[in-house]
């Protein structure tokens, strides 16, 4: 997590730290190959943003219990699990500025410990006395699949539209998001309409997270961004700045679009960034991020006024505000 956000994470701090004992504890293994892949892609675990998220929703609804850590620790092996088959999918060498999985181990090894994650925070949430929390976890799980299973079946397809490419990414990275909020307030004890009210909360932070990085993977600097960038371009994935471009940008530029989308240059993503940038494409996805967040803090506004619910107003606008 970045200095900034850590200083803003006290009131949670002692059950951020229970989650990592948690997590460590739980994922121990008898078997030291095991052992070594659990601890090698702990490594990625730096913004701890879902845990986080669980626990502020928890703590600006009411008292945060051990449930609530329980919980925590659940979202996190799930996400860390979405993580390692991602790299997989996307044939990923680098994340958080060190090797992923697939590139030191191959991609047997990943996949089985994606699933080994996956099936531990199933174990965990279990321990639960109340099913939803498992039920909804598993209903969200089964979301981010449907969101991969879509943007792969729309791999280079270049008449991909803006309302698809939002359906694609609110299921693969928001829907998680939005799960973390709910199951915070609704732990705490808070109404309905208020765990729903952090539900869109969560979900317009998560797509606007995702828009985000999508401007990442075109504009960012890896040394910065601290993973392998250029990824959804080699792998045919259009994200807001090119769909925009195919849309709106002038027809010869479009053309061109097109045809380096459609080759095979060693050089294509850096010939792809140096025609987007220029134009007002990166402009509107921002603006379409900054919306989201606005729509996000608007949700809010159900609580009352304390300091987990500034944080979560403040997490916000980290979003939209990160280094490129």
């Amino acid at each position: 997590m970045s200095s900034a956000l850590l200083s803003l994470t006290e009131c949670i701090a002692p059950q951020l730290a229970a989650v990592e004992r948690v997590f460590h504890d739980e994922l121990k293994s008898d078997l030291s190959s095991v052992d070594t892949l659990v601890k090698h892609v702990s490594r990625f675990r730096g913004k701890m943003l879902r845990p986080t998220l669980l626990l502020l929703a928890g703590k600006a609804c009411g008292e945060l219990t051990d449930a609530h850590v329980t919980l925590a620790t659940v979202v996190e092996m799930v996400h860390m699990a979405t993580l390692v088959h991602d790299d997989v999918l996307d044939e990923a060498e680098l994340r958080r500025k060190g090797a992923t999985i697939n590139h030191l181990r191959g991609n047997e090894a990943a996949v089985l410990l994606g699933d080994y994650l996956i099936s531990h925070s199933y174990h965990l949430c279990s321990s639960l006395d109340s099913q939803l929390a498992s039920r909804t976890i598993a209903r969200t799980t089964n979301q981010v699949c449907e969101g991969e299973l879509l943007q792969i079946d729309n791999r280079n397809n270049l008449n991909l539209d803006e309302e698809t490419y939002i359906k694609i990414i609110a299921r693969k990275t928001a829907v998680l998001c939005a799960t973390c909020c709910f199951l915070g307030a609704h732990q705490s004890g808070a109404s309905e309409e208020v765990c729903r009210k952090l539900e869109s909360y969560g979900m317009c932070l998560g797509t606007a997270f995702q828009i985000q990085d999508d401007i990442l993977d075109i504009v960012g600097d890896t040394s910065i961004v601290g993973k392998t960038l250029g990824i959804d371009i080699d792998k045919g994935k259009l994200t807001l700045p090119a769909i925009h471009f195919l849309r709106h940008a002038p027809q010869e530029h479009r053309a061109l679009l097109r045809a380096l989308l459609s080759g095979r240059d060693a050089d294509k993503a850096e010939k792809i960034r140096n025609l987007i940038v220029p134009s007002d494409s990166i402009a509107y996805a921002q603006q379409r991020a900054k919306e989201l967040i606005e729509q996000a803090q608007e949700e809010l506004q159900c609580l009352p006024d304390s300091e987990p619910r500034r944080v979560l107003e403040t997490m916000a606008h980290f979003v939209i505000a990160r280094p490129m």
